[in-house]
């Protein structure tokens, strides 16, 4: 069985910048017809315009008429890869609930509205695979300052399971991946709001066993293991990809 994605579609949201760019680029070589979307719709225009199998659309993932009109108006989505999201930096004490309803908003509400709108397409064919990108800072581990961001994650995998529970007799498959740090034009606004971007840098570097962060096409190709046939018998798992932080 070849390790390809032709004749498949391809929803990608926050396709913009890392894990979602990295991906999206990684699912068009292997064939599928990638579906491109980010808030900031000129990115993911460029992006598509150096890619003939993929398109790019401007998304706000918190706009539930917006996602309802997009998957209106696009083919059937064979996979889906949730990937947007936002990391507030705090703990408890730091978190009100601005901070608290934004981090479920993006983090978790965006995956739960995007998904119920693109299930149907999937059972009506019988297959699709459904791909969230959680963090390993969630059920999986704790790190200090990150309160909303991991409980925010947290549910991403409870979504997950549950997904996978209720579809797995109709061929629907559900899988999260749970990164640990990795490089990331987001990353480096966050560095760079320390104030002191190389000492942050090198503190996130020092908790990774390896040394190193990871880079987002080390997660585009576990995304596209997910997104085809070689993981069909894969669902309901998450799969922890930090260099080794969570051992």
């Amino acid at each position: 069985m070849e390790h390809t994605l032709t004749g498949k579609t391809a929803l990608v949201t926050a396709a913009a910048n890392g894990i979602g760019r990295a991906s999206a680029e990684a699912m068009a070589a292997r064939g599928a017809r990638v579906i491109a979307t980010d808030i900031d719709g000129a990115a993911v225009e460029a992006l598509a315009q150096t890619h003939p199998n993929m398109t790019g659309y401007q998304l706000d993932v918190l706009d539930g008429s917006a996602v309802e009109s997009l998957i209106a108006s696009i083919p059937p989505v064979n996979i889906l890869l949730n990937c947007a999201g936002w990391v507030h930096d705090g703990t408890i004490l730091d978190c009100d609930e601005a901070v608290w309803d934004r981090s479920f908003d993006l983090n978790a509400k965006a995956i739960f509205r995007i998904t119920k709108a693109v299930l149907p397409g999937m059972l009506d064919a019988g297959s699709g695979s459904v791909i969230n990108i959680a963090s390993i800072v969630s059920s999986e581990k704790g790190a200090p300052r990150r309160f909303a961001y991991g409980a925010s994650k947290a549910a991403i995998v409870g979504m997950t399971k549950s997904i996978a529970a209720d579809f797995v007799k109709d061929g629907i498959r559900c899988n999260a991946i749970c990164p640990g740090t990795v490089q990331s034009p987001s990353l480096n606004d966050r560095l760079s709001a320390t104030g002191d971007f190389d000492k942050a840098l090198a503190a996130f570097k020092d908790r990774q066993p390896m040394g190193r962060l990871g880079r987002p096409e080390e997660i585009a190709e576990v995304v596209c293991y997910l997104a085809g046939d070689l993981s069909a018998f894969t669902t309901g798992q998450a799969f922890a990809i930090d260099g080794g932080w969570s051992n």
